[in-house]
């Protein structure tokens, strides 16, 4: 294998795809603007999908970058050998302009190139989809691996389960996707062994997405105007593969991170299957826990939305850290090794280092304060249990009444000899998720997708509320700290260290109905993020110099940089209401806003 690291990883990713002619993008915010599908960023395409979609982006239709990501879905197996809550997608894109020929015909040569990851040609495989009803037999991307050099014997073809990205709703742009693999060496598990087997001798390694069908309503597949690629390799299993580790925490990113958990405790990786799991888990969310706290948007703990995964992620760190013997101090400290380790690629963890490190501190305190409380709570329960099992309805109220975590009831059970009725506990807790869905985290479904038009209006009436919330409270450090729209209303959090008046509110509905009324005209300029800046454009200016930005300037009255749907003229508004304005979290305040 090639001598590699995560730094050289990132560059020569972005070199590669520079020499393809593609602009390099940065990163976007953890937090989706203005989505109300899904709480984190989950994929490097979806901050790109109205592109994907048809609208023009400002770097052209080749596109690179490497997007910092959150998946909590499957947070109960991180501890094993590949799952993290926050990884990093290498990621390019065609908006219509290369396809299937030229982009296998580059993965091969990343892949097997000396000059980029070298790898053995011998010892890849590949996965193209092999035809149904709906679509055809993807011949083009096998013929086009065959003219790489691959082997047909290693080219697989598989179904839809397998090889197939389907479309954001029950309608939209979707295609097949070739996968490939890395032979690890290990013998076949049986004659029909492929990469679709769990047997551990294909290893994935890259996936392009061909985007070339529409699906429509009535169930059709179309051919698509405007056919894209998507691509996506993760970073830290790269890593693990390339490097020959049998797991991603054995890689360089998490080195510095499990070396400031080892100093600070008795235990070392390793020496047991209990500890390994709880330092990878500790190490994993201290990591998302850093990089949600000192994204450009901010997450703060809190009980609902982003706020509770955050609150989630922290209080899981704590467990864990309790069975390492690791104190909150030991928490900050591999939370100062995550800075030290990204602060350089993604320096808005520095800049909030500040920030990090009082949030977390603060969190960690409130917690000990709910185990503390949880723990004389469950010794009140044992004085009066009948039998050796503690009911799922008693262990539901700890969790919901208390904030105690069902996995600390049971380890206080197992201390006594007692049990806990799991399954009892997961019904209460799914039946209360039915009703309350707070922090429940969807899938990614369409991300900008849904642009209809009261989603183009409320967007663009954020724009306005933002610039008359700097305007009435006559503070320019009232910035947006997240929005969220849905077709009913608009959710815009800002940071304000105090209540509005009622006064204060009237008058920043009254000055977005002032420019709804003008019927200003919304025009969007493209120009790199400094001079964007120069102009006095409200926006996040993190993207590396030279990066060119879309600008929407609403008259004279407000000017954003912003990637969202936009109406023509404010006059197609309608009518501006603030519903509530409220706190969010600490030093956020939030409004809940309607248009009529």
């Amino acid at each position: 294998m090639k001598e590699i690291n995560a730094k050289k990883l990132r560059a020569m990713w972005m070199d590669f795809f520079k020499g393809k002619g593609h602009t390099v993008i940065s990163s976007a915010s953890l937090i989706p603007e203005n989505d109300p599908t899904v709480l984190f960023t989950t994929a490097g395409m979806h901050p790109l999908v109205p592109y994907l979609l048809g609208e023009k982006h400002p770097g052209g239709n080749r596109l690179a970058n490497v997007q910092k990501c959150v998946r909590t879905g499957d947070i109960d197996e991180v501890g094993d050998a590949s799952h993290c809550t926050f990884f990093e997608m290498l990621g390019n894109w065609s908006l219509g302009d290369y396809f299937k020929e030229e982009m296998i015909a580059w993965s091969y040569e990343f892949l097997t190139d000396p000059k980029y990851l070298g790898l053995d040609p011998k010892r890849l495989a590949v996965s193209v989809f092999e035809g149904d009803g709906d679509c055809p037999r993807d011949e083009v991307s096998a013929a086009a691996w065959a003219r790489c050099g691959i082997k047909r014997d290693r080219i697989f073809y598989l179904p839809k389960a397998n090889n197939w990205w389907g479309p954001a709703g029950q309608t939209g742009p979707c295609g097949s996707d070739s996968e490939m693999f890395i032979d690890t060496g290990k013998p076949a598990c049986s004659e029909a062994c492929s990469p679709a087997c769990d047997c551990g001798k294909y290893l994935e390694i890259w996936n392009d997405v061909f985007m070339e069908f529409n699906k429509t309503a009535d169930g059709a597949y179309e051919p698509l105007a405007q056919k894209n690629v998507d691509t996506g390799m993760g970073l830290e299993r790269t890593l693990c593969t390339l490097e020959g580790k049998k797991s991603v925490y054995e890689t360089d990113v998490f080195a510095p991170i499990i070396a400031a958990i080892e100093k600070n405790c008795p235990h070392r990786y390793g020496e047991s299957d209990e500890t390994t799991k709880a330092v990878r888990i500790v190490a994993d969310h201290v990591r998302t826990a850093v990089f949600m706290l000192g994204d450009e948007k901010g997450v703060l703990p809190g009980n609902v939305g982003q706020g509770y995964i955050l609150r989630r992620l922290i209080r899981r760190a704590v467990r864990f850290a309790r069975q390492l013997e690791l104190g909150s101090a030991g928490i900050s400290a591999a939370a100062r090794a995550v800075v030290g380790e990204y602060q350089e690629v993604y320096p808005e963890l520095l800049d909030n280092g500040g920030k990090i490190a009082a949030e977390l501190e603060a969190e960690m305190a409130r917690f000990e304060k709910t185990l503390t409380n949880g723990i004389k709570e469950f010794e009140k329960l044992c004085q009066y249990l009948v039998g050796d099992t503690v009911s799922g309805k008693a262990a539901f109220r700890l969790y919901d009444t208390f904030g105690f975590p069902v996995e600390m009831t049971e380890e206080l059970a197992r201390e006594r000899g007692l049990k806990v009725n799991t399954p009892d506990f997961y019904a209460a807790y799914a039946q209360h998720q039915k009703k309350s869905q707070a922090g429940a985290e969807g899938n990614f479904k369409g991300g900008m997708a849904d642009n209809t038009e009261v989603i183009t209006r409320l967007h663009t009436a954020t724009h306005l509320l933002h610039r008359a919330l700097k305007t009435v409270l006559q503070d320019e450090n009232v910035n947006q700290k997240g929005s969220n729209i849905t077709e009913e209303r608009l959710r815009f959090d800002f940071t304000f260290g105090r209540p509005m008046t009622e006064a204060e509110i009237k008058a920043v509905e009254d000055l977005v109905n002032a420019q709804i009324r003008a019927d200003l005209p919304v025009i969007c300029e493209e120009m790199t993020a400094p001079d964007a800046k120069k102009q006095g454009a409200i926006g996040l200016f993190t993207q590396k110099y030279g990066e060119r930005v879309k600008v929407y300037s609403i008259g004279s009255f407000s000017k954003e940089i912003c990637g969202g749907p936009h109406a023509a003229r404010t006059g197609e508004l309608g009518a501006f209401t603030i519903l509530k304005e409220q706190s969010s979290s600490a030093g956020v305040r939030r409004i809940k806003a309607v248009l009529r």
